[in-house]
């Protein structure tokens, strides 16, 4: 391709961007599911609170599954002081806890606390961490967690991550973002490394 017919081309991209963005002028809280087999689901979500607490605003994390484990973005989210809330609900891996009674417990608890983050406005994130396993596995009921959404501050995000997202949470979500697994270190031996995995 020559510069003319290059210049072209991104001249007719500039021209399609430039009219969507003229487009979209709604403000509106969205509800973001990261969901798929892929790593890098509550990366993406922390990512996100980063770029909250950047902007002044306050964020909570709620981890559901893995909350047994203290990690590095806890610790260094948490060094935000009031900021940020993070809150470790569950007692690890369904596969570790093999106990439904007591993980439905701990996601009934964590649920509750969420669904008060969801109703403060001074929120202007919510992250549910491994939420869609709750969901999976009959934790939480969807059919409870949808009006919550559906009655929240109306500028407030909520991100929810975990493999498995329902499909009928994926249709009232504003963005699905599907990890893929591609390659995983772990299937060739390699342990889970800090600064990787947490």
């Amino acid at each position: 391709m020559d510069q003319a017919e290059h210049k072209g081309r991104m001249e007719r991209l500039k021209a399609s961007v430039d009219r969507r963005i003229a487009e979209a002028q709604q403000e509106k809280g969205l509800v973001i599911v990261y969901t798929g087999a892929g790593k890098g689901k509550t990366t993406a979500a922390l990512g996100m609170a980063l770029r909250c607490i950047g902007h002044g605003w306050k964020v909570a994390v709620v981890q559901f599954i893995k909350g047994a484990m203290e990690t590095a973005e806890e610790r260094a989210l948490t060094s935000f002081g009031d900021r940020v809330v993070f809150l470790r609900m569950g007692e690890g891996y369904t596969w570790e806890t093999q106990d439904q009674v007591r993980d439905t417990t701990c996601a009934q608890e964590a649920w509750q606390l969420a669904c008060r983050f969801m109703q403060d406005p001074s929120y202007a994130m919510v992250i549910l961490d491994e939420f869609n396993i709750a969901l999976q596995h009959g934790y939480v009921r969807l059919e409870e967690v949808l009006p919550v959404l559906g009655n929240r501050p109306s500028m407030q995000h909520v991100v929810i991550t975990g493999r498995g997202g329902p499909v009928k949470l994926l249709e009232e979500a504003d963005l699905v973002t599907e990890m893929k697994q591609v390659k995983h270190p772990f299937r060739n031996g390699i342990k889970a490394q800090p600064g990787v995995e947490f």
